[in-house]
């Protein structure tokens, strides 16, 4: 039987393949393509660049807060004017008076300014100052009556204009810190009582009206009981889930049709999710509003589909021998899924659980349906109690005025994505460490 070599091709297509022409038109066709990916993935480094850039940019000095070390004298007619020093009497001290007083006495007032000088001392402090300043005196009464150093925290203005936010070129009667507003600025940082340190406050306190006392201490707990709440529920049921359909659950037309409608929640809006849990949690089982086991109920909802169908791919990814082996030495179905199936799809199932958990944690829109958007100062000790989470604190902070919240918006997008961050590097290392070749 004779067989052709390519010496003998027809010289049809012996011409149709040696066309130089045809040759140049391919490869030139091939360095496009080549071109068109490149370009692709340099201009989505760029943006990736730009944003990072930009959020850095404009958060890091929110880890910087500038303080005020002023010598206050705890006056007892002021602290406890009732002469009880109990944490309620002291609580009812006006130390903001005392505050004010010892900044007069730091820039040379030795008797009380005029209301228009007062006015324009008062704005270099916090308002929260009576804050830490009542806290120190109930941490120790024994201060009472003596002159002590406190760190006070200064005013968003005068923090700003530390860090450069406020340029000093503009004209005053447009700038936020009048001439001799800054005068007094620069007088207080050359004798080192004012000066930037490390900002624990954005991480130790709650919400406020003021940028300068405004924390993430909140939303860094609801988060914590939301996250919680996913992977105690959304993990089990999804896994057990996953593993009923691809193990168990008869091929016909009904689990066809819940596979289907799994794949179709994946896809679903968020806010619909969190429609739903307005109306199935709050409204029908009488939920606290803003609480975080709401948040945490919606969220789980919402990961459940991405940890079925990640499960489900990792299960299938088991090679059929493995089961067919144990089930021939006798092994149940039960065992052959706990003591072989699933610890060898255990990367997998790592991975996608990660990936939901992540996929919540940056989730807003079904938290703003379910009210986690409340004004809550003091930290939550139950998932019962009121509420936010890292994203809607972003988001709240980022609709605000005062310029000091921009900076704020910033640093908690650097945290939340320094979280996300660690995630996602955990699900790598995880899959990588339990992953197994075939």
């Amino acid at each position: 039987m004779a067989t052709t070599t390519p010496d003998r091709l027809p010289a049809s297509k012996g011409r149709k393949l040696a066309d130089p022409q045809l040759l140049k038109r391919r490869y030139a066709a091939e360095k496009r393509y080549q071109a068109y990916g490149i370009l692709a993935i340099l201009l989505g480094f760029t943006f990736l660049v730009m944003l990072f850039t930009s959020i850095i940019s404009n958060g890091w000095s929110a880890f910087l807060q500038s303080k005020m070390t002023l010598d206050v004298e705890l006056v007892p007619d002021e602290v406890a004017p009732d002469g009880k020093t109990d944490p309620d009497s002291l609580r009812r001290g006006n130390y903001t008076k005392l505050a004010r007083e010892a900044l007069y006495r730091k820039l040379g007032f030795e008797k009380r300014p005029d209301r228009r000088t007062r006015r324009q001392i008062h704005g270099l402090l916090s308002r929260g100052v009576d804050v830490q300043i009542r806290d120190k005196v109930i941490a120790d009464p024994s201060l009472i009556g003596q002159t002590v150093k406190v760190d006070l925290l200064a005013h968003g203005n005068v923090d700003a204009l530390l860090k450069g936010s406020i340029d000093r070129a503009t004209p005053s009667d447009r700038r936020q810190l009048d001439d001799q507003q800054v005068a007094w600025v620069d007088q207080l940082v050359a004798d080192g009582s004012l000066r930037k340190a490390f900002n624990w406050g954005l991480f130790t306190q709650g919400a406020s009206s003021q940028p300068e006392t405004a924390g993430l201490l909140v939303a860094l707990i609801g988060s914590f009981f939301m996250m919680l709440t996913v992977a105690c529920l959304a993990v089990p049921l999804g896994v057990a889930a996953a593993a009923y359909l691809e193990e168990f659950a008869p091929k016909n037309w009904f689990t066809d049709v819940i596979e289907v409608n799994i794949n179709n929640l994946a896809a679903v809006p968020s806010i619909v999710f969190g429609l739903l849990g307005l109306a199935v949690f709050i409204a029908m089982f009488g939920l606290p509003r803003s609480a975080s086991l709401v948040g945490g109920l919606v969220l789980t909802l919402m990961t459940l589909p991405t940890v079925i169908i990640a499960t489900r791919a990792a299960i299938r990814a088991v090679p059929p021998s493995i089961r067919e082996a144990a089930l021939g030495v006798g092994a149940s179905k039960m065992q052959t899924l706990f003591h072989h199936t699933l610890p060898l799809a255990l990367p997998g199932i790592l991975t996608g659980t990660i990936i939901g958990l992540v996929q919540a944690l940056g989730e807003t829109a079904p938290l703003l349906m379910i009210g986690m958007v409340a004004f809550v100062v003091d930290a939550p000790s139950t998932p019962l109690e009121p509420a936010t989470a890292l994203p809607v604190q972003i988001y709240m902070w980022a609709t605000s005025a005062e310029r000091g919240f921009v900076e704020r918006t910033a640093g908690a997008t650097i945290v939340l994505l320094l979280f996300l961050f660690v995630m996602n590097a955990a699900a790598v290392i995880l899959r990588r460490r339990f992953e197994r070749k075939w």
